[in-house]
């Protein structure tokens, strides 16, 4: 579905940054700056707070200390302004797959709503006909947010280390080639479904075919080059049929989609826990409960998103092939060769919509943290029928998303927080998507504040003391003179009067 932009609105963008902005003013945003300074001899300074990552979890969270009374924030992306986030790279689908109302980083305030962006734009009715939120949208919503925030980005800036020093955490950068060091009280990690590994197609593919022959699907893709190409898709969830949508937009002569289970998911087990109990307090329940859940999404997935599925059913070209798992890949002469249990298939080129590994160690963010942080592995020992050598390797994270040190003496990792997919057991398979954040941002954001106030506990009671504040209007003799005028005799009219 294509909406246009209305042609009388009955306000602009603008004017509804500025509607929000006095809603926030209303409600008594921005709170003051509550957090103390932190001198340091060579005088460099320490941001309150780092948020690595600027899409919709970073800008949220940056909105949400600001809201707080933590203004020294800053946000680090990447990516070229613009293009933070997935959605105007690697995510290929038409809209979201979260449904329209249950989007939660607007606070509840009504002109901060991507409802209220979108009825500006495009008029009320069309929100009425919406489906789901499309995904160029999101992302010009996404923007609009962070100027509502005034949440300034710093871009083209790479993480390539986070580490303590001192008292404080340094976090290591680049920034067009140059290395930069800043200083923050406290970091958090919001780098997205890849923030606990990498995007990878398995050793079997990279090791027989040349890098030229194959894509993953969460990476940069030349779909022009595939033009009148035979293509072979590895995967059935949401990323192979956007992808092979878009091969087959492009020109692609064919796209077969296999994949090992004899049956595509029906349903999403993401709906069944979006429930506000679960999603609130879902790191108080018991680990072998939240394992097993882990577990249960691990292996009963998740449909494709139903326009996406149908879209790629209906386009010429397009074949689907369930139990049809890849057993072995090499490079013919004139063709790629895949063996399956079926017999040989013959592509020109290959595109993997196999998701992430789970590899701490591949993230340049994590260079000092990988090998210090509890894991699940650690932590517990699920009955032999329950284990899971792909979950134990996720980090055993803290009730506010806050890294656990494997030894005590690492306490500065209760400094860094992981709100990302590191947090797949510890607080939800998606306590960090888009559904997840009414719920998950209000927890990172005690769990920072806490950091922060006790970082500054001996100060408070000497702070507390030399507060002044000119609540009751008076001078400081006012007692004097009301004990001088209670000291005087009464008036002879005074006397006359007395009984």
């Amino acid at each position: 579905m294509t909406f246009s932009p209305a042609d009388v609105p009955r306000m602009t963008v603008d004017d509804l940054k500025q509607a929000a902005r006095a809603d926030l003013a209303a409600l008594g945003y921005p709170n003051p700056r509550w957090i103390a300074d932190l001198p340091r001899p060579d005088a460099m300074e320490i941001a309150d707070v780092i948020i690595v990552g600027a899409g919709q979890s970073g800008i949220t969270i940056a909105a949400a200390l600001k809201w707080d009374g933590v203004s020294n924030v800053r946000v680090l992306d990447s990516a070229a302004p613009g293009a933070e986030g997935p959605w105007l790279t690697f995510a290929r689908m038409e809209e979201l797959r979260t449904p329209k109302t249950q989007v939660g980083n607007e606070f509840n305030v009504v002109n901060l709503s991507v409802r209220r962006w979108f009825e500006t734009v495009y008029g009320r009715h069309a929100w009425e006909e919406l489906p789901r939120i499309p995904r160029k949208d999101w992302k010009a919503y996404l923007d609009w947010y962070a100027e509502v925030f005034e949440v300034a980005i710093t871009n083209h800036c790479e993480v390539v280390d986070v580490a303590p020093e001192g008292d404080v955490i340094a976090v290591t950068t680049k920034v067009r080639g140059v290395v930069e060091k800043s200083l923050a009280r406290a970091v958090v990690l919001a780098t997205g479904y890849d923030g606990a590994g990498a995007w990878r197609v398995p050793g079997f593919v990279s090791d027989g075919l040349s890098p030229d022959r194959f894509n993953h699907t969460n990476g940069p893709i030349d779909f022009e080059a595939l033009r009148g190409l035979r293509i072979g898709m590895l995967g059935h969830g949401a990323s192979a049929f956007d992808n092979a949508i878009k091969a087959l937009e492009a020109g692609a002569a064919s796209v077969d989609l296999c994949f090992r289970r004899a049956k595509l998911p029906r349903t999403n087990p993401h709906r069944a826990i979006e429930t506000p109990g679960m999603m609130t307090h879902y790191p108080d329940l018991s680990d072998s409960t939240r394992w097993n859940i882990s577990r249960f999404f691990r292996s009963a997935d998740q449909p494709p998103p139903v326009r996406s599925f149908e879209t790629a059913m209906s386009l010429p070209g397009f074949r689907l092939r369930p139990a049809t798992p890849w057993l072995a890949v090499s490079e013919q002469a004139d063709a790629i060769r895949v063996d399956t249990p079926d017999g040989i298939l013959e592509f020109d080129h290959l595109l993997l919509a196999t998701g992430m590994q789970i590899d701490l160690a591949a993230r340049p963010e994590l260079t000092s943290i990988h090998d210090k942080v509890a894991l699940w592995g650690e932590r517990y020992t699920p009955q032999d029928t329950d284990k899971d050598a792909r979950l134990a390797q996720l980090p055993y994270l803290d009730a506010f998303y806050g890294f656990v040190p494997k030894d005590d003496a690492d306490t500065w990792l209760s400094r860094v927080f992981a709100f990302n997919s590191s947090s797949f057991i510890s607080h939800g398979p998606h306590s960090t998507s888009i559904s997840g954040h009414k719920h998950g941002v209000p927890r990172l954001v005690r769990g920072v504040l806490r950091r922060l106030l006790l970082d500054q506990e001996e100060t408070i009671l000497p702070a507390l003391a030399a507060y002044a504040s000119p609540d009751l209007p008076v001078s400081d003799d006012f007692e004097d003179r009301v004990a001088t005028a209670n000291s005087r005799p009464a008036s002879a009219d005074q006397s006359d009067n007395r009984v």
